[in-house]
């Protein structure tokens, strides 16, 4: 057995294969609250495609017509959420994906009953 196998059925129990406990069902909820929100659905997107795994924000800013304390709010709101972290480099702040959130919620969403944890882990 892989690694990856060990961390997508070892992890937590899938959506459509166990009820959720409270406990989880709060910490998806805040990662799910904060990708319902299609200005943060963008800036995950621009962090996690970019070449070289991390962004400026002076690189994302400019994609928005919003002001730079509107998208300082969702960038943090993506931290909050486990979804992307960041360092300050002098005057600018560098952000990248943290790619063990997505990958659980993409375990958590295609975990079914009857479907092998070698079959998810190809998928």
């Amino acid at each position: 057995m892989s690694k990856q196998e060990v961390v997508v059925g070892g992890c937590c129990p899938g959506l459509l294969s166990e009820t959720l406990g409270e406990a989880q069902a709060v910490e998806l909820a805040k990662v799910f609250k904060a990708l319902g929100d299609p200005v943060r659905l963008r800036l995950l997107s621009m962090i996690a495609s970019r070449e070289g795994g991390e962004v400026c924000v002076c690189d994302l800013t400019p994609a928005f017509d919003l002001s730079q304390p509107t998208i300082s709010h969702h960038l943090k709101l993506l931290r909050q959420a486990g979804l992307i972290d960041c360092e300050r480099r002098g005057t600018w702040v560098y952000y990248w994906l943290l790619p063990e959130t997505t990958d659980r919620l993409a375990g958590i969403l295609t975990r079914r009953p009857g479907r092998s944890v070698t079959a998810e882990a190809s998928a």
